[in-house]
This record gives structure tokens, sequence and C-alpha cells, in this order.
């Protein structure tokens, strides 16, 4: 995750460089070589997704692609995190600390009370039905065609 980015381009290859040192771990070797059930740690993936963001924005305003910083920005869940980072509201070293104590807190919480979660994507417009039926169940929703099922392990 995030190879390419790092290989080919320099201003990429400097994110991922900074969020080893802030993190004080090769986050980025993580993410090139794994192993993938490593990376796949909460702990790990937000972090790693959050570089990766910051890198292909980094790296487009550095080749041209984008002309300059976003006037504005939104995220969604982690992607906020990235938003406020493209936004200047905190530091690349911030926003990439936080997202490793949000994941360790999410772990944290994961291994007191296991469960599991699911997004579930509506095709036939039944959704409605669905939801009222299982709403006790359902952790979020997307709105639209997407919700998320979630329950603890039995």
């Amino acid at each position: 995750m995030g190879a390419d980015l790092y290989a080919q381009l320099p201003a990429a290859r400097a994110v991922f460089d900074t969020a080893d040192t802030a993190l004080g771990v090769a986050l980025s070797g993580l993410c090139f070589t794994g192993p993938e059930a490593e990376l796949t740690l909460t702990t790990n993936t937000q972090p790693a997704l959050v570089t990766h963001a910051i890198a292909a924005l980094v790296a487009a305003l550095d080749a041209g692609k984008i002309t300059h910083s976003p006037a504005f920005v939104a995220g969604h869940s982690l992607g906020e995190y990235a938003a406020l980072v493209a936004a200047g509201s905190v530091t690349f070293e911030e926003g990439v600390r936080l997202v490793r104590e949000r994941g360790e807190a999410m772990q944290a919480a994961c291994d007191a009370q296991p469960g599991t979660m699911a997004a579930v994507l509506e095709r036939d417009g039944t959704g409605g039905n669905q939801r009222r039926v299982l709403a006790e169940r359902v952790a979020g929703d997307e709105g639209g065609a997407v919700c998320d099922l979630a329950g603890i392990e039995r």
C-alpha cells in the first residue's frame, strides 16, 4: 500500500518517512511489505490510511496535478482526520499520532468486548424494511443504500 507513491514521488516519500519518525515505528515498511495481518490491525490501519491519503495529496500538489491547496475539505469517519491535516487544522505528525491513539482505543474496546460488523448494500429497495427488522443491531445508517450492522460476538 503506497509503495509506488514512495518509490516514484519524493513528496510522497517524505510523508511516509515523516510518519515513521512521528510514530517511532516503520509504518512504511508495514504498508509496503506487511505482514497483512499486522497491517490490518486497526492500530496500524488507521495511521496507514491517513498517511497514504496525505502522501497522495502532497504528491498531486507537488506534481502540479492540483494547483493549489484545498479551500475546504470534508471526510467521513477516519477520512475526517486526513481532512483535518489537508486543511492545516493539525500537522501531519499530530494527525498520524492522533489516529494511532484512536486505533489503540478502538482495538482495546474490541478486545474487551469482541464483536463483528458488516456493511450491507441494498440492491432492491427493501433496505428500509430490513433496517426496521434489524433496528436493534444497526450500528450506523450511511443513508441511501448502505447500512452497517454490528453486534456482540456470542
